[in-house]
């Protein structure tokens, strides 16, 4: 079966330099969902940017199952959501939740 992602290649805009993969839930990346939650940790490799991005909606069966996910370049993510880019450069450990009031992200304080 073959997947359908929310933004055709040939649509997709040059917004972030090249950083690497991130990985994202289908929520974002096949539904169209903006990006909920985002955090970055260490990168598994030298590809990686170590960014992973969430809807915020998935139940944790959702997030059990590794189908759910894909590695997709920084910028396709950014295509679909650009109110990530002003966070990209942030180090690791830096973990962002939307606020739907304040009409952005803010620092997740778990």
């Amino acid at each position: 079966m073959t997947q359908r992602y929310c933004i055709a290649p040939d649509k997709i805009q040059d917004l972030v330099s090249p950083m690497g993969y991130c990985i994202a839930s289908d929520r974002i990346t096949v539904d169209g969902c903006k990006v909920g939650f985002m955090y970055r940790e260490k990168r598994e490799d030298s590809e990686d940017s170590g960014w992973r991005f969430l809807a915020g909606d998935e139940t944790e069966e959702y997030l059990d199952n590794h189908m759910n996910f894909m590695m997709f370049e920084v910028n396709y993510i950014a295509n679909i959501d650009s109110d990530i880019i002003p966070f990209l450069k942030h180090k690791t450990g830096s973990e962002y939740e939307r606020d739907l009031e304040a009409g952005g992200f803010v620092r997740y304080i778990p």
